[in-house]
């Protein structure tokens, strides 16, 4: 018998019929004999839903009555499970993110957790019931309601795993576990067993979309072993997101390979090569939350340095149109852009201890004629920025390079 959170995103919910299918999967683990908490997103479209109305009547709305009514998707979702569950025999209670007391900043629309009161929770598992909770939602110290950001639901089915010590949380989506890449794109893809936090932080960090960066970075923090399963197969272990320590001796180089399609670059030629210099290039777009990829600074030449970074497609314009703004200031010769990049990623721990990673990398793009504009690297990973239109062909020989299309023993 164990304590487990299960998280159910929206495709998961999406119709009666799969909140039907849902409340069976819980009867299971119910009839033996684990205590079981559920969250739930909103069904599959009704947030994007919720925000077109709000902007039919408002072009901008207010932050804080957005996050009122984006929230009531959630609320639907846990009403109609535990009704599912009651049809079927089984005690169930919901709860918002309020009513748990799920404690957040005040940041409308991007909150973060600053605590959990986990105590009626507790009390209904002791009693016997299931114990279904809103995901991607809380309420600040005041009690306004606050929205966590996109994929909140596995942020908030994380922290309650670790607010009320879960012996596990349990990420069910439309995808049976992590994969090597996207199998969209690389067909022979294998779904991994194990993967370290750390890989998996690295992993949804440069692209890959199968749990949010900050349930990520919340399990890791806390140690919270993670689970991701699909919600449309019955049987499967998923892939299990744990501890280094946890991984046998002889690990993969490389367990994945992300990609991110929606990069630009952004190069200010002939700067003064001086100190200060890129503060003040990236002070003003850092000002406008823009957030800032890589960086490239190229060796002074005639006491002038050309100065290059990305930033995600969406935020070229406002960058450009920053940069401009301070070229005079600056001093800067001419800016130049591109918006058809991408960002291909190795990621692996096994990288601590095996040389020669990156002319492997290198060598394999190389032979393909795709040209590297910019890289960079951490412990467990390098990145390379490419044209966009060498991005898939870069995915499936670096994939075959490494052997991810083996399985391993």
């Amino acid at each position: 018998m164990a304590l487990i959170v299960q998280k159910y995103g929206g495709t998961s919910v999406g119709n009666p019929e799969r909140i039907k299918n849902v409340a069976k999967r819980v009867a299971k683990f119910h009839a033996q004999g684990h205590k079981m908490v559920i969250v739930l997103s909103a069904m599959s479209g009704e947030t994007n839903r919720l925000i077109a109305l709000a902007k039919e009547v408002s072009a901008n709305p207010s932050p804080r009555e957005l996050d009122v009514v984006i929230s009531t998707g959630e609320q639907v979702t846990i009403g109609l499970l535990c009704m599912a569950l009651e049809e079927i025999g089984i005690k169930a209670r919901s709860y918002t993110g309020g009513q748990v007391r799920i404690l957040t900043d005040s940041s409308f629309t991007k909150a973060r957790i600053l605590d959990i009161d986990g105590d009626n929770i507790r009390c209904d598992l002791d009693a016997g019931a299931v114990v279904v909770v809103a995901g991607f939602q809380g309420v600040d110290e005041v009690g306004n309601i606050t929205t966590l950001g996109r994929g909140g639901s596995d942020t908030t089915g994380v922290a309650l795993a670790a607010a009320i010590q879960a012996d596990e949380c349990q990420i069910y989506t439309d995808v049976d576990g992590v994969y090597t890449t996207d199998p969209r794109v690389v067909p022979e893809a294998r779904k991994l067993d194990t993967i370290t936090f750390e890989e998996m932080l690295e992993m949804a960090s440069l692209g890959s979309k199968v749990l949010q960066i900050r349930s990520v970075e919340f399990a890791g923090k806390y140690k919270v072993k993670l689970r991701v399963l699909s919600s449309f197969q019955e049987e499967g272990e998923g892939t299990l997101i744990t501890v280094e320590e946890d991984k046998n001796m002889e690990q993969p180089i490389i367990s994945g390979i992300a990609f991110n399609r929606d990069e630009a670059k952004i190069t200010v030629l002939g700067v003064p090569d001086k100190p200060g210099i890129a503060y003040q290039i990236l002070g003003p777009v850092a000002d406008a939350n823009v957030d800032v990829d890589m960086i490239i600074q190229n060796v002074g030449h005639d006491g002038t340095t050309d100065f290059s970074f990305t930033v995600n497609r969406p935020d070229y314009d406002k960058a450009m149109k920053i940069l401009e703004g301070v070229q005079t200031h600056i001093g800067a010769r001419e800016i130049k852009g591109d918006r058809t990049m991408a960002k291909v990623s190795i990621v692996g721990v096994g990288m601590r201890s095996h040389p020669g990673v990156a002319s492997r990398m290198f060598r394999t793009l190389a032979e393909e004629g795709i040209n590297l504009q910019m890289i960079s690297t951490s412990e467990i990973k390098i990145s390379v920025a490419i044209d966009e239109k060498y991005l898939e062909l870069a995915v499936r020989v670096l994939h075959r390079a490494f052997g991810l299309d083996q399985a391993t023993s």
